[in-house]
């Protein structure tokens, strides 16, 4: 267990209640041991570096302790989250929503329209996220108070070097003169903390020693060098299961997606250069059910906004043990279990950083069958008052969808997306395009 000491502040009754009731509303029972010692780190001391692998929980780590300390009056921005990436933004954004804890939370990020930052941040955010390019760019634009912000957030610090958002970053913190409090999060070892964060005796919470998973890492050999019969043979002995198939290039996304809808494997890809929306909406469709297999980048290895990942799948070994650390870490999360295979060709070499996988004899198995589940798209979200509950009773009352035809309802700022069973989602369509829901007339389509 790791031995950092540090002075622990008296924690009122009320602070502990209003944490109860948040972790009641995710559903977990109680703060795992990173969780609990981070917690209290941040509530007594001014800088604390949290360490600790991908999938421990270090989002609600630092969030409990940010929330407490909040002003209910003050109408400017408290809290900074700056990110490497947009799905980590909107992972956080999501998880501050669903705690529901009557904050305004708002995310910004490259990809999307600067007039919905404008209209987002006309009523200013308690908290706000946002990667460092434009958060910069909307520092300069809107001439934001920065006077109000006394905690800082760099989440996955060492990732928004790494991408070169360093000119941004030191753009921002220097403009940032009244913060007291700076957290620093990283899931790596030996990452060097520039000067310019200011980080004055950081209190350390170091949990990267720590077996916090239960990850399986298995070895598939493959006898040809494209890997792809092997893959399939992999994905028939896996099964049904939800999971994410790694490659280092883009053109290998491509390479393998063709084989997979040769082979009616449904699926969904991932990938730097993709437009902002069309990432948002495969990670949607896979959160619902519609696909149960992504091929990523390592741009999915840190930061995405899924829960009960059973497997992942190295098709490309990964160059660097960062990576494989990372990618390893969308399984076996929260002390769930989860398996990591590796498919070498028979004469590739074996990284040295990658040890302990065990060989896996692949049993005979069909290929998964096609998803039950579509997804369609609706033209009105949280700002027209709409609510799951709306959708919903549409579905049921007016399309005379069962509760099992209706799976998963996702709402977003401007739109929302359903779940329903694949074979009633053109009638749906036809049934419900156009009407109104609330006071909104309505889209509907399948993406």
């Amino acid at each position: 267990m790791p031995s950092q000491i540090f002075t622990r502040e008296h924690i009122t009754m009320g602070t502990l209640k209003n944490q109860q009731d948040i972790l009641d509303k995710l559903k977990i029972e109680k703060l795992n041991p990173m969780q609990e010692e981070a917690r209290q780190a941040i509530h007594s001391t001014q800088n604390v570096v949290l360490l600790s692998p991908t999938g421990t929980g270090k989002t609600l780590a630092f969030l409990l302790p940010i929330l407490s300390e909040l002003e209910a009056d003050c109408e400017e921005v408290q809290v900074l989250i700056l990110v490497p990436s947009r799905e980590l933004a909107l992972q956080i954004e999501q998880v501050l929503r669903e705690m529901g804890t009557g904050h305004k939370v708002n995310a910004i990020y490259g990809g999307r329209a600067g007039s919905k930052d404008k209209l987002d941040l006309k009523h200013r955010p308690a908290i706000l996220i946002g990667t460092p390019g434009r958060i910069a760019d909307r520092f300069r634009r809107d001439n934001m108070p920065t006077e109000f912000i006394k905690t800082l957030v760099l989440d996955e610090f060492d990732k928004s070097l790494e991408v070169g958002f360093e000119k941004e970053m030191r753009e921002i913190l220097s403009s940032l003169r009244k913060v007291k409090k700076r957290i620093l999060t990283s899931a790596t070892h030996g990452v060097e903390i520039p000067g310019f964060v200011e980080l004055r005796n950081p209190t350390y919470i170091d949990y990267l020693g720590e077996k916090t998973s239960q990850l399986k890492l298995k070895k598939v050999s493959s006898p040809d060098k494209d890997k792809l019969q092997t893959l399939t043979a992999l994905l028939g002995h896996i099964g049904n299961q939800p999971g994410i198939i790694f490659c280092n290039y883009k053109e290998t996304i491509q390479y393998v997606s063709d084989h997979l809808t040769k082979n009616r494997v449904s699926h969904g890809t991932f990938y730097g250069g993709m437009e902002q929306k069309d990432r948002e909406r495969v990670l949607i469709k896979f959160r619902n059910g519609t696909h149960q297999l992504i091929i990523a980048t390592d741009l999915a290895a840190r930061g995405l906004d899924v829960s009960e990942l059973k497997f992942i799948i190295h098709y490309q070994l990964p160059p660097r043990e960062e990576e494989f650390t990372h990618r390893n870490g969308r399984t076996a999360r929260m002390n769930s279990e989860g398996t990591a295979y590796l498919i070498q060709w028979e004469k590739e070499p074996l990284p040295d950083f990658i040890k302990g996988a065990r060989e896996e004899k692949l049993s005979k198995a069909n290929l998964p069958g096609p998803s039950i589940w579509s997804t369609l798209f609706i033209s009105g979200g949280r700002k027209d008052k709409i609510s799951k509950g709306d959708i919903a009773g549409i579905f049921f009352k007016q399309a005379n969808l069962s509760s099992e035809e209706v799976g998963t309802i996702e709402i977003k700022q401007d739109c929302a997306f359903v779940a329903i069973h694949s074979a009633k989602a053109s009638e749906v369509v036809k049934t419900l395009d156009n009407t109104r829901i609330k006071k909104k007339k309505v889209r509907i389509s399948v993406i």
